[in-house]
């Protein structure tokens, strides 16, 4: 049984979609007072573009993104600095985490990539994520309804490799990368990476049956802690 998209979403969101959602949440009343203002100033035919982009419908051209944080840039500033006066005497520190743009298949197995050679495309900021280290795009549908095909998710590096069972990490195990849900093995060297995804089929078999997994060919496993859906309304 294959799961079908909601009707008028984009299948995936840009980052610089996902960037502009968080600034134009930031900004919306203070730079600008709303759509009909900000599509005048951005070039656009009409604020339902706006309103299209930010329930993630459409996705942002990249020269609007650019002309949007030229014109309300120093409304952030002015943000940063009032909540923060002190970095006006210190070397400035890009905020957020680094988002890559690297595929880790919630559908279970993708050829490994070394993240650290990978540039990022963008950053997420956003209340909550503060301790987290990156942030990776989730393709397919194994970890559905937890995890949503197009998604982003906030990840932080487990640096002691213990695992809590019953959590969701991204995992990086022998030659792939994966979202899993870490189970607790009868053999205590030993996980069960499972999907929540438990309704298709092939045949009479799981589509995406457990594996089972040694921890010491774990390379290295992330524990999500924030997850940035799709827009639903």
């Amino acid at each position: 049984m294959e799961l079908t998209e909601k009707p008028n979403k984009i299948k995936r969101v840009r980052p610089e979609t996902l960037e502009f959602i968080i600034l134009y949440n930031q900004l919306r009343g203070k730079a600008f007072n709303g759509n009909a203002q900000l599509a005048a100033e951005l070039g656009f035919n009409s604020a339902s573009s706006i309103t299209e982009i930010v329930k993630s419908r459409q996705n942002i051209d990249p020269e609007k993104l650019k002309l949007f944080k030229e014109k309300y840039g120093k409304f952030l500033d002015e943000k940063n600095q009032a909540a923060h006066p002190d970095n006006l005497a210190k070397p400035s520190v890009i905020a957020g985490i680094p988002m890559y743009e690297i595929t880790a298949t919630a559908s279970g197995v993708e050829v490994y990539n070394d993240i650290n050679d990978t540039h990022s495309v963008g950053r997420m900021n956003f209340p909550g994520i503060e301790d987290c280290d990156f942030a990776l795009p989730v393709w397919g549908h194994s970890m559905y309804p937890y995890l949503e095909n197009g998604c982003w998710v906030a990840l932080k590096v487990i640096h002691d490799k213990k695992i809590l069972p019953g959590e969701v990490y991204y995992i990086e195990w022998g030659d792939y990368r994966m979202y899993k849900r870490l189970l607790a093995s009868d053999n205590a060297d030993e996980v069960i990476a499972h999907s929540d995804n438990s309704t298709e089929m092939i045949g009479k078999q799981l589509k995406y049956a457990p594996l089972v997994i040694k921890i010491a060919d774990i390379k290295k496993h992330c524990l999500v802690k924030d997850i940035l859906n799709k827009h639903n309304h």
